[in-house]
């Protein structure tokens, strides 16, 4: 599977934000930090080994415990995963995703302060 084409799980995707947030981590750490009550170590582990296999996460092995890094984009993951959701879902509609997810979220107000400032930088572009 290409990198620029990957299309990780939903489990996969919690994974990669633990390792993208916290760098380099053994499965214990990533296990520890997902504090999934409903799956054991062993399922974490046999999740990490398949985005190995899929060259999603680097493992140095040099070690007894093994230590994985994400080696996939953190950006380019969620844009790529943004494009296929507003194509999939909203019928290539962006508004209706942004309407939707303010819809469904109560953004803080440093959030909307954000979305407008966003929104000004793309009328000055346009």
């Amino acid at each position: 599977m290409s990198i620029t084409n990957i299309k990780p799980t939903e489990g996969e995707m919690e994974i990669l934000q633990v390792l993208w947030q916290k760098g380099l981590c053994t499965v214990r750490e990533v296990h520890e930090a997902l504090d999934k009550k409903d799956s054991g170590y062993t399922t974490t582990l046999k999740l990490m080994q398949i985005m190995h296999e899929k060259g999603m996460v680097e493992r140095d092995t040099n070690q007894k415990t093994h230590i994985y890094k994400a080696i996939v984009n953190q950006d380019k993951t969620e844009k790529q995963l943004v494009n296929k959701m507003i194509d999939n879902v909203f019928n290539g509609s962006a508004a209706r995703l942004v309407m939707q997810a303010l819809g469904n979220h109560t953004a803080s107000a440093d959030e909307i302060d954000e979305i407008k400032k966003y929104l000004e930088q793309l009328e000055k572009n346009n």
